[in-house]
């Protein structure tokens, strides 16, 4: 019997090693190597396809639209790009706990009325899914259950019934016969997810795989499985609140970074119909250091409030404290506020956070950081009508943003009545009930101020 060989592969870039390593030569991170045992499989090789395929013109090939069916769910729907697609294969993540069974379910119990479909748990039993499925309301759902991990025995049962929607919860738990590691290693992770993929494409059959998240909040596994699927959702938020965010970070039929909101219920999550009305929930008397902003968020605009708090430092090194926002963007940001409007904070202590436990990623919320900072700096409140977005260059200026007009009109219909915008976002804004006024530089917003 030959020696099984041994390799190290890294999980977050898939790159493969001949002996272990403390940093991956391919992605330079450290201790991400795993050790799995390389053995060929009998479904390598295999084609998608039912047959062997020949090259085909692109000319030839006839783009038809794709049939979605909906989730039952207007804020998943969102975030799917219009519903699920048939043969598509969806990676969701999140916290332990965070309520990803819980949507899973609600969204079953929402597509069976119309099509057959199958959950398949690989961590509890049927009792505890049933137990689980009672608290929604949903336990006499027609649903198909299945308590199983072994691969090749989901493949069959998926074959024998035909069920439209399939969720399989966790990829981590799964386990091929073909290889010889334990389940949730590098190997299994990625035969299992291969074969399922390939069952997708062939049955026309929506799979939606659970995946386990590491500390850092990554999917956990090999990084090979984000590119094996076709869309991949984070399910996010602080376990303390009750509002939950769904964020595409992939997704081949639809818009990435598309977000949407639910609310956690004692009966399930709910969708939040007007997610802007809730973030930006604030005291009725005007405090210094907070100030709303939009921000865009796949293809909708999204009001939030930044609050900021400068203090003295006792320290020989000032804190620099940012969430919700990369924190290295506001070291920027305070330096951009230094050089181009005079406001030294090199020995105070700066705390940034975005309420509601969101996080952004564009550079829209910088003219918004940087007055919130200002008015704790100055203990000056701004005023509570007042909307501001827009990018920050290092040279001061402001830089127009993605979807100024319909952030404008966002705010406009929260009451907000005066917009600080950049000059380039001003065109097109006749007939909104909101004052627009419009800067070229940060010393311009000031002066406006």
């Amino acid at each position: 019997m030959a020696t099984p060989k041994i390799a190290f592969v890294c999980r977050e870039c898939g790159g493969e090693h001949s002996k272990w390593n403390g940093q991956c030569q391919h992605c330079r991170q450290w201790n991400t190597l795993d050790e799995f045992v390389q053995e060929r499989s009998q479904h390598a090789g295999r084609s998608i396809g039912q047959k062997k395929q020949s090259p085909t013109r692109l000319a030839d090939i006839k783009a038809e639209d794709v049939v979605r069916f909906g989730s039952g769910s207007q804020e998943l729907d969102r975030v799917l790009g219009g519903g699920f697609v048939p043969g598509a294969v969806v990676l969701i993540g999140g916290d332990p706990g965070i309520g990803k069974s819980t949507l899973l379910l609600q969204t079953l119990n929402n597509v069976n009325k119309q099509q057959p479909v199958l959950y398949i748990t690989g961590e509890e039993s049927l009792q505890q899914v049933a137990l689980h499925a009672e608290r929604l309301g949903c336990r006499d759902a027609d649903m198909q259950m299945l308590a199983e991990n072994n691969v090749s025995e989901i493949i069959q049962t998926i074959k024998t019934h035909k069920p439209r929607i399939v969720v399989v919860d966790s990829i981590q738990t799964l386990i091929s016969e073909d290889i010889s590691s334990a389940p949730g290693s590098v190997s299994q992770v990625r035969e299992s997810a291969s074969r399922l993929v390939m069952l997708a494409k062939q049955n026309n059959c929506t799979i939606i795989l659970v995946g386990h998240v590491t500390k850092d909040g990554a999917l956990a596994g090999p990084r090979i499985l984000e590119h094996m699927v076709d869309t991949v959702l984070y399910f996010e938020g602080d376990k303390s609140s009750r509002f939950r965010l769904l964020r595409g970070i992939k997704n081949r039929f639809g818009a990435v970074n598309e977000i949407g909101v639910f609310a956690m219920t004692g009966s399930g999550v709910k969708d939040v119909s007007n997610p802007s009305g809730i973030f930006l929930s604030r005291d009725t008397e005007s405090s210094s250091g907070s100030v709303a902003f939009a921000t865009w968020e796949g293809t909708r605009p999204l009001l939030l409030e930044v609050q900021a708090l400068v203090d003295q430092s006792n320290l020989g090194n000032p804190r620099r404290l940012a969430l919700g926002l990369d924190q290295n963007r506001l070291s920027m940001l305070l330096a951009v506020l230094h050089k181009h409007a005079g406001y030294s904070v090199g020995d105070q202590d700066v705390f940034v956070n975005l309420v509601g436990g969101v996080r952004v990623t564009e550079p829209g919320v910088d003219l918004a950081v940087i007055l919130a900072v200002l008015s704790s700096f100055t203990d000056k409140p701004l005023s509570r009508d007042l909307l501001v977005f827009g990018e920050l260059g290092l040279s001061g200026e402001v830089r127009p943003v993605q979807g100024g007009l319909e952030r404008l009109r966002e705010a406009a219909k929260l009451g907000f009545t005066r917009a600080i915008v950049p000059r380039a976002n001003q065109t097109a804004t006749k007939g909104l009930d909101i004052e627009v006024v419009p800067v070229a530089r940060l010393s311009d917003a000031l002066d406006v101020l």
